[in-house]
């Protein structure tokens, strides 16, 4: 029963953070509200385990959408998408307590190029590409976000992941101390 509050406080409390994250910084543009968005996802999982991470990765775009910051609803599943790629890698490859440097190099980059490839196929080749026709003819789609989507989509999501993982890594290892203290085995 405390694993399962604790998760639940962990995981609202990162939610929390991001979704309070990304209204305050929406007005500072892409690089900043994508960094911090990114750096939340990693402290999520990096802190409160793989579910808390999914679960933040997963609502922090229906949140944005919400806020008016993504800018389609056709981006919310490609961005949940690149979001759970994310930090499944960091959970996977991450050393939680920071302490093997190579190791958290390694994921970090890993997990960033993975969620940038993802969405820059997902947005820029199969909805901007493939579909792009289909859409704009129904109208789920209109030009300017059809010629917006891939600058969006593209180098922006590989420096957001990379700066936000940075600064998680970074932070990470403390907010665990201070947290788990008991569940560490240093």
């Amino acid at each position: 029963m405390k694993k399962k509050i604790l998760w639940i406080t962990e995981s609202a409390v990162m939610l929390a953070l991001l979704v309070t994250l990304q209204t305050l910084t929406k007005p500072a543009g892409q690089l900043v509200t994508g960094s911090c968005v990114n750096a939340c996802l990693a402290i999520a999982v990096l802190v409160g385990g793989l579910s808390c991470g999914l679960t933040v990765a997963f609502f922090s775009p229906v949140a944005a959408f919400l806020l008016g910051i993504a800018p389609q609803i056709l981006t919310v599943p490609a961005i949940i998408a690149g979001n759970m790629v994310y930090v499944t890698i960091l959970f996977l490859l991450a050393d939680r307590r920071g302490k093997k440097m190579l190791q958290q190099i390694i994921a970090w980059i890993l997990a960033a190029f993975l969620k940038f490839a993802v969405l820059y196929f997902i947005v820029v080749k199969i909805i901007c590409g493939i579909l792009a026709e289909a859409l704009l003819s129904k109208g789920m789609l209109k030009e300017p976000m059809l010629k917006a989507l891939p600058a969006t989509f593209s180098y922006p999501q590989l420096i957001t992941a990379l700066v936000g993982g940075a600064v998680a890594l970074f932070i990470a290892p403390t907010i665990i101390r201070a947290l788990h203290a008991d569940r560490i085995k240093e």
